[in-house]
């Protein structure tokens, strides 16, 4: 290894310190590293040249997952992802049990999905869930990714790593694997895997509270809502609803024609016209209207808004001392005629107001939830009859007639990953068909599509992606991998296996996982004929290994996609994972002699 390979590791070391210090965002400190990789260009041909670092940041995986960010926003705005969320994951009542109820279907669909687009798709269903249930999303999101990469390695299919592999073994004349043939290794090390998660993450895991959350503003409102005739909610009881479970919300009264039930139990049925007296955050309010069956009660003045319900925006507005709604009730003030728009709740310096919409007068200062197009916030900025007018960020109305359609959208893009094997085309065409047919059929704006993209994932992997190529190119990886081998080959072959498996374990973490499998395949066949034994275990170590990287957020693909989401830290991953690249490691080197002998 020359002094490029000596540079790189340089910059990787300094990479992963400050990472574990969180001097920066992810995003910034990786391609901070690949910047200073590439610049070294200038001294030496072993390094990246200019469209090197250009194929990387426009990497294949890198606009799956860009597409795929597509289909989810599609999956969220049409109400799919509740459809999908409510039968799988269910409704737990502890921490431990969603930890449970999440991990194992996930697992058990990456067996024969592609691992990305599983979480693609379970991520926005998580986050809601979690809020709808009040859960720790932290201690959920880097489980969905741990329970996807724990299901890749069941079957021949789950990840590409092993379709890598499986290339590789053939190339070099050895019998591919078949469909289930890493299937009880894989089931023991899934198993043990989940069980150290949910006991693990009770300890490593700290409770991280998104930024925006932390600063909410407390402000409460009252909203009232009606019950849809023939909707789901028409005859439900207020638990099977998933009414009393509401994050930053509390239903207070039902009013059924002229009674009032004041504090309904979770077994209240509910009927079709029940209008429902909601108190709760200004988030969780919008969230309200986006529950299929519930519709918010007309302040009465008669005038339908002209703008498509899935075109509209949330807004709060403070009525301002000169404004011509003060002293009028919001039907005879007329505000949707008005203002385009139409209030949906009103918040009085922690008032109850015990009215409809309709009938409260608007005093000074009265803060309005508004529900209309986003021309309102536009006009009425720097109009004198609101103080302030401000978008609810992160919420906008579900499009519920277009759930079905946004699963089916889906479910295409996920038959046509699984079939990878037999079409020979990635999941990248699905991926790109998908998002676009979310746009084209209404399953989401293109707004939100753009939106839902999260860039500092993309830069993430982009990083990355340049700086596992520099370390392949500079000798620097293939001289630390050849080095583990060596120290462990005289001891035997069990030993000469756990090397190959830890050589191939510290490549993923640092490379991406088809890029550890590949080099490190060779220096595992050297030793099976150095040792004179079987090269088969050795290869199903490095399928194994290639995949179980769960220490870094670089270690795999959707580690990456749930880092921001989850406001984790790169020390979190290595305190999280480290014993889970142990459990994985040490199941791995007991079972593959057994199943497949030396």
């Amino acid at each position: 290894m020359g002094w490029e390979g000596y540079v790189t590791c340089g910059v990787v070391a300094a990479l992963i310190v400050a990472l574990a210090r969180n001097s920066a965002s992810a995003d910034a400190l990786l391609l901070g590293a690949a910047t200073v990789l590439s610049t070294m260009r200038i001294f030496s041909d072993q390094f990246l040249d200019p469209r090197d670092v250009a194929s990387a940041l426009g990497n294949q995986g890198l606009v799956t997952v860009a597409a795929l960010f597509v289909v989810a926003a599609g999956l969220a705005h049409s109400g799919g992802s509740s459809r999908i969320g409510a039968p799988i994951l269910g409704r737990p009542r502890s921490t431990f049990a969603a930890q449970v109820r999440m991990m194992l279907p996930v697992t058990a669909v990456s067996a024969f999905l592609n691992n990305t687009t599983v979480v693609a798709a379970f991520l926005p269903v998580v986050k809601d869930w979690a809020r709808t249930y009040r859960l720790d999303v932290t201690r959920l999101l880097m489980p969905l990714s741990y329970a996807a990469v724990l299901g890749g390695v069941c079957t021949l299919i789950g990840t590409s790593t092993n379709i890598v592999v499986q290339g590789l073994m053939i190339d070099a004349g050895m019998p591919g694997m078949g469909m289930f043939s890493l299937t009880p290794i894989g089931i023991a090390i899934a198993a043990a895997g989940i069980v150290y998660v949910v006991i693990a993450s009770r300890i490593l895991l700290p409770s991280r509270t998104p930024a925006a959350e932390r600063l909410a503003n407390p402000r409460e409102y009252t909203v009232e809502m009606e019950v849809e005739k023939a909707s789901p909610l028409d005859g439900s009881s207020i638990e099977k609803a998933g009414l009393r479970q509401l994050p930053g919300l509390f239903l207070a009264e039902v009013h059924r024609g002229d009674d009032v039930e004041p504090a309904v139990g979770p077994e209240f049925v509910l009927r079709g016209g029940d209008r429902l007296i909601f108190v709760g955050l200004v988030h969780s309010v919008a969230d309200l209207t986006n529950v299929r069956g519930l519709v918010p009660v007309a302040d009465g003045d008669g005038i339908e808004l002209d703008v498509p319900r899935t075109d509209r925006i949330f807004c709060e507005a403070v009525v301002s001392v000169t404004s011509p709604m003060v002293g009028k009730s919001i039907r005879d003030g007329r505000f949707r005629g008005r203002y385009g728009a139409a209030v949906l709740a009103v918040h009085r310096n922690g008032e109850l107001i015990k009215q409809k919409v309709g009938d409260i007068v608007l005093q000074p200062g009265d803060t309005l939830l508004v529900e209309g197009p986003p021309r309102f916030l536009e006009e009425q900025r720097d109009r004198g009859d609101f103080f302030l007018v401000s978008a609810v960020e992160g919420r906008a109305p579900v499009r519920h007639d277009r759930g079905w359609l946004s699963i089916a959208i889906l479910a295409a893009v996920v038959l046509g990953g699984a079939l990878e094997p037999i079409t020979n085309l990635d999941v990248l065409p699905f991926a790109l068909a998908g998002g676009a047919l979310m746009i084209v059929t209404g399953c989401c704006t293109m707004e939100q599509a753009r939106r839902s993209i999260d860039w500092s994932v993309l830069f993430s992997i982009a990083g990355a992606l340049v700086v596992a190529r520099t370390l392949e190119s500079t000798g620097a990886a293939a001289v630390m991998a050849s080095g583990v081998v060596a120290i462990a080959q005289p001891l035997g072959p069990t030993f000469a296996l756990a090397a190959v498996y830890v050589t191939t374990l510290l490549l993923t973490e640092l490379l991406t996982n088809n890029a550890a499998a590949a080099l490190a395949f060779p220096l595992a066949i050297a030793t099976a004929q150095q040792l004179g034994v079987s090269a088969m275990p050795f290869a199903i170590a490095i399928a194994i290994a290639a995949s179980c990287g769960f220490a870094t957020p670089t270690g795999y693909q959707t580690h990456l996609m749930v880092y921001g989401a989850g406001g984790y830290r790169f020390g979190d991953f290595m305190r999280m994972g480290a014993g889970l690249d142990i459990v994985c490691a040490v199941i791995a080197t007991l079972l593959i002699p057994l199943v497949f002998p030396f």
